[in-house]
């Protein structure tokens, strides 16, 4: 019994964790599928930032430091994620897509 109270804990853990994943294909909309494009044509081009600047950025589009005329899209986008969500998105960013 014991070893099945603690199977059914870990998988639920981990299907917390799946399902609270960064899901970059929601950017592709306004970014590109490869991160590529200024987003409607008003902001930087994502592909090729440092994950440390990506994350920067997430977090303060997140927090509302950060940001112009975009920041309350943005803040609605990633405003559901954790930093520690937001800081492993901003690693995988350039090498997932």
């Amino acid at each position: 019994m014991k070893k099945i109270v603690i199977a059914s804990i870990a998988a639920m853990a981990l299907s917390t964790v799946a399902m609270a994943e960064v899901n970059g294909k929601v950017c592709a909309s306004c970014h590109g599928q490869h991160f590529e494009k200024k987003a409607l044509g008003k902001s930087n081009v994502v592909q090729g930032l440092p994950a440390e600047e990506v994350a920067m950025r997430l977090k303060g589009y997140k927090h509302g430091t950060y940001g112009g005329a975009m920041k309350s899209v943005m803040k609605g986008q990633i405003g559901k994620y954790s930093d520690e969500e937001i800081d492993a998105f901003a690693k995988t960013i350039n090498t997932m897509y």
